[in-house]
């Protein structure tokens, strides 16, 4: 870190996180409500609440700050809630409706449901032109583009007012001229809207997946647009000195420029960086199998790094549209401290997804909300200081929560107020270990072979009884963990994602050297890009990746390689190397068919400078921190006990607590369930081990 700071914003659904750090190692978590109405707000007023804090402005924050990095959800807002810009599409004539056909595909789960409703479509049939091109397989024109097609469609968009264009042609990734021949006429009758070629942005082959990314892209451009340049402007007149870095869905960090022109890399931007963070904070005990559940006030989001590698998925389904994109794999839920509790037309709880957020909140937050939470529950069982949140800035009450447990939950199904807290844990509990064997044991990982990481400033109350159903003995709770995707943003590189078409046969003549070229031809660009940006030779590193399959097949999968030399004698490695991953995934491989590359992609990281890690003094011992004992439920017998409080603030490393008990964090309560005991570790990370295991 060459100036005196380091700051990292990430705006959740329910907060908005602050982690700042400085160079002597100090290194310190805020937290303020989110402003969905307007997300700058948000950070306006953290950074006022760090001043109130710290004595510390904004603008000597920001003025002496290497990096001021910020995770956003205003991509992941409006396509939820379906408030994007009015975007059209200029498509191959006769394929204006591919999004619609979607490969006859419908979503698993849904396949054999004929009363499943058909996704909402962000560009309306009546904003789809089709103009006369055509290009086929082999890259060579069929039919040129008639240039009078695309300026009707120009013109029509005028008429309709619309904000943003995405242009995509059937094989545009072979030969791209005539979609760069309808960007100059887009960009020569309409200068003021957003413009996104498919062939620029997504690069690869399969039209449908193309077409889609490309419309998700226009339809966020605008919007991510004006919250570039709201966010760049406002650090601007506080004297930052260096660019806004926004972190991105593929896990790295990237300037505002490069995110108003690929929006669709902003969309899960906030979770993407917990697997960086993860094992970060384990990396004292080495270990590199992790599981990370982010537990906030709408959502539960989970990843998973396996031998210190985080998934990444392209060509998914997200949300109901097709992005092709790399993106760390997030499964995410509506179970967070936000989670509404209701009943069901056969009679039986339910938690979520709906959420309470932050306006109006849980009944606790007394801001109007009536509706019965996860938090409120929590307060309900004793998990949480009923002074309140985030250090009794957010105070809380009792028996509004009881009230509407009561009204809600309790008295329609017979239960006592305990005993329905008690269900609405537990089921919010089983929602999120469902969504963890979704990530682990459906995808082939027994849970047992990793730690479970606790994430989120509302995990910490639920992070043991995870792990106990999940069979998983040790868990990692750092004192950042409230906040910990916005620490995973300050420790991460710059990463940027180059790719290209490569319908290429490996029994081909000439196969070796045609890969070699477009891998060097990717990473001369990026090399560029990131030398641009300040970065040298020996602080840039490379990944390659080949999507593969048999030919013959229908779907391919990747294959990830250290950049080398590609000649025919490598060639037989790497067709092994797919082999094997062929039967890692499907359990067979056919080692006599000949093999395939469709796609080829590098990604390029720039390294920067991590801060100092956390230290945390030698303790005087736990009972140095004992608050006093209050009545805790740890059974569906609803029978509270008095069970030891301690103060995190006074805890120091070495000082180890045995369950039940709880901890209070300034921003998250951890839950010691019994049979569980907790170490803080001098890194700032309580080891949290279930006794005997």
């Amino acid at each position: 870190m060459q100036n005196q700071y380091r700051l990292g914003i990430d705006a959740g659904g329910t907060f908005t996180d602050f982690i700042l750090a400085d160079r002597k190692g100090d290194v310190r978590i805020f937290k303020a409500l989110s402003t969905p109405q307007d997300p700058t707000l948000a950070i306006r007023n953290g950074l006022k609440l760090i001043e109130e804090e710290t004595g510390i402005s904004a603008g000597e924050i920001v003025s002496n700050a290497d990096l001021c990095i910020n995770g956003t959800t205003v991509g992941l807002n409006a396509l939820i809630q379906h408030k994007g810009a009015k975007a059209g599409l200029i498509a191959t004539k006769g394929h204006e409706d591919s999004i619609e056909i979607r490969l006859g595909h419908k979503e698993d789960g849904y396949r054999y449901d004929p009363e499943y409703p058909p996704a909402t479509m962000l560009v309306p049939r009546y904003l789809r032109r089709g103009v006369a091109e055509r290009v086929i397989s082999t890259g060579a024109v069929h039919t040129p583009l008639n240039e009078e097609d695309v300026r009707e469609a120009c013109r029509h968009f005028i008429r309709e007012g619309v904000d943003s264009v995405a242009i995509s042609f059937v094989w545009s990734v072979l030969h791209p001229e005539h979609e760069l021949r309808a960007a100059e006429i887009v960009r020569e009758m309409m200068p003021n809207v957003r413009l996104t070629v498919g062939s620029q942005l997504y690069p690869q082959v399969r039209e449908y997946t193309r077409t889609s990314t490309a419309i998700v892209n226009a339809y966020l451009a605008p919007i991510l647009t004006r919250y570039v340049e709201a966010v760049d402007g406002y650090f601007r007149s506080l004297g930052a000195k260096n660019p806004v870095r926004y972190f991105q869905s593929n896990g790295g960090l990237a300037v505002g420029s490069v995110v108003s022109d690929q929006s669709v890399y902003a969309i899960n931007s906030g979770p993407a960086s917990a697997p960086q963070a993860a094992l970060y904070i384990a990396e004292p005990w080495g270990l590199k199998n992790i599981i990370t559940v982010d537990m906030g006030g709408t959502s539960f989001d989970i990843t998973l790094t396996r031998d210190g590698r985080a998934n990444v998925s392209k060509n998914i389904d997200f949300l109901r549209y097709r992005i092709g994109i790399p993106m760390i794999q997030v499964e995410t839920l509506g179970a967070g401290g936000g989670s509404i509790g209701w009943i069901d037309s056969m009679g039986l709880m339910q938690m979520g997804p709906q959420s309470a957020g932050s306006e109006p909140g849980p009944a606790a937050y007394d801001q109007g909300g009536t509706q019965p939470t996860t938090t409120d529950a929590n307060l309900v069982l004793g998990y949480i200081n009923p002074d309140g949140l985030v250090g009794g800035r957010l105070p809380l009450h009792t028996q509004k929560a009881r009230d509407a447990i009561k009204a809600r939950i309790a008295d329609p199904l017979g239960l006592s107020v305990e005993k329905a807290a008690y269900g609405m844990f537990n089921i919010v509990n089983n929602n999120m270990v469902n969504a963890i064997r979704r990530v682990s044991v459906e995808r082939g990982y027994d849970p047992r072979d990793f730690v479970l990481n606790c994430a989120g400033g509302a995990t910490g109350a639920h992070i043991t009884a995870l792990a106990r159903e999940m069979g998983i003995k040790r868990v990692l709770i750092s004192k950042l963990a409230s906040g910990l995707c916005a620490y995973g943003q300050i420790i991460s590189d710059v990463k940027y994602n180059y790719m290209a078409p490569a319908p290429i046969r490996l029994d081909a003549v000439g196969a070796a050297q045609k890969l070699d070229g477009l891998f060097n031809g990717l990473e001369t660009k990026g090399v560029a890009d990131l030398t641009r940006d300040g970065f040298t030779q020996d602080r840039i590193s490379i990944r390659r990746s080949l999507d593969m399959r048999y030919v013959g097949q229908v779907h391919e999968c990747t294959v990830e390689i250290d950049p080398f030399a590609l000649t025919d004698d490598v060639l037989v490695k790497l067709i092994e190397a797919f082999h094997a991953r062929h039967e890692e995934l499907y359990t067979y491989s056919e080692r006599q068919s000949v093999v395939e590359i469709v796609n080829v992609e590098s990604a390029i990281w720039g390294r920067v400078d991590r801060p100092n890690r956390m230290m945390v003094a030698p303790g005087k011992g736990a009972a140095a921190a004992l608050e006093g004992t209050r009545p805790m439920i740890f059974d569906a017998g609803a029978v509270a006990q008095d069970v030891p409080v301690y103060s995190g603030a006074r805890l120091g490393a070495g000082d180890k607590i045995t369950g039940p008990a709880v901890i209070e964090e300034v921003t998250t309560t951890l839950v010691i369930e019994p049979n569980w005991q907790a170490e803080l570790h001098e890194s700032g990370v309580y080891l949290v081990d279930m006794i005997g295991a």
